[in-house]
Order: structure tokens, then C-alpha cells, then sequence
């Protein structure tokens, strides 16, 4: 899954969602955000018929991604991902 980070301040950036849950996700990028930093992630997740922006906050860096914590997300937003979840 492929995502626009759009940070509050700064510029957007791309990054490639793995290791989803309801609760956050782990996003695979150059850019390396500082823990804390609020984010909007923009992309079509499967089982979505648009772009969903999903808020979130940077709670960890390693070398080539950061983990965020997703914020308060809708109802379309929280059914998109738990069906992700059943997914093989």
C-alpha cells in the first residue's frame, strides 16, 4: 500500500504501509519523521473506492521506515483496516 505522509509542517513525502493493524502501521521510507510528528496518511487502501486519509503520530525510527500510531478514524476507515486484518 502506498501512502502520501503529509506532515502538519513540512513537506509530503512517500512511504509504503506494512505490517498494518487497527491500532498503527509500519510505513517503509527514505524520510525519517522525528517521534512525535503528526502525520495524515493518504492512499487507497483495498476494500476502499477512494483515498482515505488516515491521522497518525510517529511513535518509532528504525533504519528505512518509522511506526506511527493511527489517531480517531471513522467508521469507513476502522471497517477498511479490520478487513485488512482478515486478509491471508
Amino acid at each position: 500500500m502506498s501512502f502520501r505522509c503529509e506532515p502538519k509542517t513540512g513537506a509530503a513525502f512517500s512511504a509504503k504501509g506494512k505490517d498494518v493493524s487497527v491500532g498503527g502501521m509500519f510505513l517503509e521510507s527514505a524520510e525519517s519523521p522525528a517521534f512525535g510528528t503528526e502525520l495524515t496518511l493518504v492512499g487507497l487502501l483495498p476494500g476502499a473506492k477512494k483515498d482515505l486519509r488516515l491521522p497518525a503520530v510517529v511513535r518509532w525510527n528504525k533504519p528505512g521506515g518509522f511506526g506511527v500510531q493511527f489517531g480517531l478514524l471513522g467508521a469507513l476507515e476502522t471497517h477498511v483496516l479490520s478487513e485488512l486484518m482478515k486478509e491471508p
